[in-house]
């Protein structure tokens, strides 16, 4: 009795030489298939990663900025009239318990220019406004040249600028003078940019006492800022307004800058879905090239394909050799893509001076995309190689 033929088995490493050696043959396809996935997986990985750079970066800013900042300002009255704080809220604000720091705004009807020859038009969207001694400390915002205002220096003409009011003004150093209200003022400090108060930044601040003796300030504020301990932010907001303005609390709005950071943040995350989209679309435009080089090279090797069903490779293996060879190029493209990707992510975060981050999900997803597009783009070019009968490959070579 003659014993049943049994194929060979193929091992892992002999599919593994097998769809290699079917990839060299056509060097220069190979290479042009794999760049179309690796297109798709580095944008997706680069826009991952961007983005969760950006948000690490907001995460460290927050940090360092807190989110226990408040801000008070008037709203409208019940004739839709616009509301004024009472001239004590700033000191009423310093009674609140929980509250470690306490700062004020006021605004001012005076221009500054560079010059008095300059007209009076020309504000060059600088606002005047009156500040206490507390204001730039309770905002954390540092002075890039000179110094800020004290108790000595807010009563004399003098007064601080927003890092893009001096930009404004062809000012980069302490020292100088600008034109305010009909007299010379002298430049005390230049700030660094406020990134919690971005109104400050396009401001000329003079010294409360010195607002009201040299440009008719009347002595209400029009911000009151305020900090409290981290843990007691909500119970400060619920009764900061009826401090502030007893009399009518309904017409004060409370705020938090850093919500504005965190919304921000939101809208970037939208936009890296759009993003991603896009990222996506360049991966299946990868994958459509993957599986028309699969196709033709069945087409191109039916010879092939035909001799080794001839000398006894199952269907199973010769469809095995396919898919391993459409696995293996997929995966050539999504490594080079990923190293693309990681790199534009560190050179963009580098350039902005963000911390370069690249998600461990984002490269799982990036690897799991690729062997997906693989078993798809190879699967039919796959199972038509099995199909072909030995005899019909080998007639039509």
């Amino acid at each position: 009795m003659k014993a049943a033929l049994v194929p060979a088995r193929l091992g892992a490493g002999d599919v593994l030489r097998v769809g290699l050696g079917g990839l060299k043959a056509r060097p220069t396809r190979v290479v042009l298939s794999a760049l179309g996935i690796a297109i798709g997986i580095a944008t997706m990985v680069a826009v991952i990663g961007i983005s969760s750079s950006g948000k690490a970066d907001l995460l460290r800013r927050l940090d360092r900025l807190g989110t226990n900042l408040l801000t008070a300002k008037p709203g409208d009255t019940l004739f839709g009239e616009k509301a004024e704080l009472p001239e004590s809220a700033p000191e009423m604000a310093r009674r609140i318990g929980p509250v470690t720091a306490v700062g004020a705004t006021g605004a001012v009807d005076a221009t500054v220019r560079r010059t008095d020859k300059i007209p009076r038009e020309v504000t060059q969207g600088i606002a005047v406004q009156a500040a206490t001694d507390g204001v730039l400390g309770t905002l954390g915002v540092e002075t890039a040249s000179g110094g800020g205002l004290n108790a000595g220096t807010g009563r004399y003409p003098g007064v601080v600028l927003g890092s893009e009011a001096a930009r404004r003004l062809g000012l980069d150093r302490a020292g100088g003078q600008v034109w305010i209200g009909g007299r010379w003022f002298v430049v005390l400090g230049v700030l660094r940019p406020a990134e919690l108060a971005p109104e400050i930044d396009r401001s000329a601040l003079v010294g409360w006492d010195a607002a009201r003796r040299y440009l008719g300030f009347d002595g209400h504020p029009a911000t009151v800022y305020e900090r409290s301990t981290d843990a007691s932010v909500n119970d400060v907001r619920d009764v900061l307004a009826r401090t502030v303005s007893p009399e009518h609390p309904e017409e004060v709005g409370v705020s938090r800058p850093s919500d504005a950071l965190e919304a921000k943040a939101a809208a970037t995350g939208a936009f890296t879905g759009l993003l991603l989209g896009l990222g996506a679309v360049a991966l299946l435009v990868g994958g459509v090239g993957v599986a028309n080089t699969m196709v033709i090279s069945v087409l191109e090797r039916r010879r092939e394909i035909g001799l080794r069903r001839s000398l006894g490779a199952t269907r199973g293996q010769v469809r095995t050799q396919f898919l391993a060879e459409s696995l293996l190029l997929s995966a050539f493209g999504g490594a080079a893509g990923v190293v693309l990707g990681a790199a534009v992510t560190a050179g963009f975060a580098l350039w902005k001076g963000w911390p370069p981050v690249v998600p461990v999900w984002a490269l799982g997803g990036a690897l799991a995309a690729t062997l997906a597009i693989g078993t798809a783009a190879g699967l039919y070019p796959a199972v038509r190689a099995a199909r072909l009968p030995p005899t019909a490959a080998l007639a039509s070579a």
